[in-house]
């Protein structure tokens, strides 16, 4: 089964906490502080890889977290770091921030990867606090924990070529016969129900063509699935379209051809700019005079340079088809990678403090520099909860409070604890 949009939660790891210990030895027993750091918690990667082609997996598994990373140990060792979760994903895999609708990453080639969201920092042990005034300090850092973030995986397929054009005019057919594809060929409409890719060999050379499922008028308004089909269009240096000039399933030929030209526009204004060749099918169910007319005449009417008349079913046309395509792709380079949002899932801005007063005169202090600050405060330690108070000094904190009207006796509440200042 063909999947080729999901939304997925990942999560990071959380930091390891850091030691409290003490140098324990033979000849030492009541030495300094010795308490290591917590390891790093580990990443959240995607990474593209030709050996899929559909998001289907992530139809089962939509939850994945990444290894917390290790508490810190005696003897200043610093913990493990969590294993990054990797996560892999076909070539062509766009990642989207699910708040903006914004590509984040463009994986587009085999290999690329793209951090996601990085593990939390590991706490700092007991012997980063040790200084001339605090020779023993007993408290240590909790690990950064993580948040849980959802995002959404699109796949655009990466193909040189995409064959465009109504249901039935022969895509499919023609994908069997100039490449290694075997898609599933029926005379109905909406026989193709998602992108079926292959790869074609002509002159010693290949290329990779891309049947996209049959459009219909309203494509780009999302009508008949359209949206979902014309992604896989972007990505392609050339559009092979192709035209039932015999008109056998009743419909005109330049209705037809002026339809799905219209679609791709109104998708996409750099569609239009696509290189496009007009291939005539089905010219097996025609007269030879009638069908030089009518070719004579459509290509004059639409201005076309480049086209040509094959039967799928005879195979004529075919090898020139196939060395007309080698031919154009040569002067054509490869797009360049989808624009991308600057966006960081896990940014964080350790650098503010913000203060808000509520209503009942209380004063709220928050901000990711608190939040840091925070992880390395046990209350119920003394020593612990006299280096929070210096350095709330320290950063400005109690000069900011009394700036905002701070007063003896007034509360102050930093994360989920509520303090009564006293000078």
């Amino acid at each position: 089964m063909f999947l080729d949009r999901v939304k997925i939660s990942i999560k990071a790891g959380n930091g390891g906490k850091g030691s409290s210990s003490f140098l324990r030895t033979k000849l030492t027993a009541n030495g300094g502080p010795d308490g290591g750091d917590g390891g790093r918690g580990g990443h959240i990667v995607f990474k593209a890889t030709n050996d899929m082609n559909t998001l289907y997996s992530f139809r089962f598994k939509k939850k994945f977290v990444a290894e917390n990373g290790e508490d810190g140990h005696q003897k200043n060792k610093t913990g493990r770091m969590g294993k990054d979760e990797v996560i892999l994903v076909p070539t062509g895999t766009v990642l989207i921030n699910p708040k903006t609708d914004k590509i984040v990453a463009d994986l587009n080639q085999h290999g690329a990867e793209f951090i996601a969201l990085r593990g939390g920092n590991g706490g700092h042990g007991n012997a980063y606090y040790k200084s001339s005034v605090k020779q023993a300090p007993t408290f240590s850092q909790m690990g950064e924990v993580v948040e849980q973030k959802e995002i959404i995986l699109e796949l655009k397929t990466i193909a040189d070529v995409g064959l465009v054009g109504f249901p039935n005019v022969g895509k499919s057919t023609l994908l069997s016969v100039i490449s290694n594809a075997n898609p599933k060929i029926a005379n109905y409409p909406f026989t193709t129900i998602y992108p079926n890719l292959g790869v074609c060999e002509v002159l010693g050379e290949t290329f990779v063509v891309a049947d996209i499922p049959g459009l219909i008028e309203g494509a780009s308004q999302g009508l008949g699935l359209g949206h979902y089909f014309l992604k896989h269009v972007e990505r392609v240096r050339l559009i092979v379209h192709l035209v039932d000039i015999s008109e056998s399933e009743g419909r005109k030929a330049e209705e037809d051809y002026e339809i799905i030209n219209k679609e791709l526009a109104s998708y996409s204004a750099d569609l239009p700019k696509t290189k496009q060749i007009v291939v005539f099918s089905k010219c097996d169910l025609i007269e030879e005079e009638e069908l030089q007319a009518k070719v004579k005449s459509f290509v004059k009417k639409h201005k076309i340079k480049d086209y040509l008349c094959i039967s799928s079913y005879t195979r004529d046309g075919v090898e020139d088809l196939k060395k007309k395509v080698l031919g154009l792709l040569k002067d054509i380079p490869k797009k360049p990678p989808l624009d991308v949002e600057e966006f960081d899932f896990d940014k964080k801005d350790y650098s503010t403090i913000e203060i808000k007063r509520n209503d009942d005169g209380s004063f709220v202090v928050s901000g990711g520099r608190i939040d840091n600050l925070t992880r390395g405060v046990v209350i119920s330690d003394q020593l612990s909860f006299a280096y929070f108070q210096n350095r709330l000094k320290e950063m400005g904190v109690i000069d900011m409070l009394k700036d905002r009207g701070l007063k003896v006796g007034d509360t102050v509440i930093i994360k989920d604890i509520s303090f009564e200042y006293l000078e």
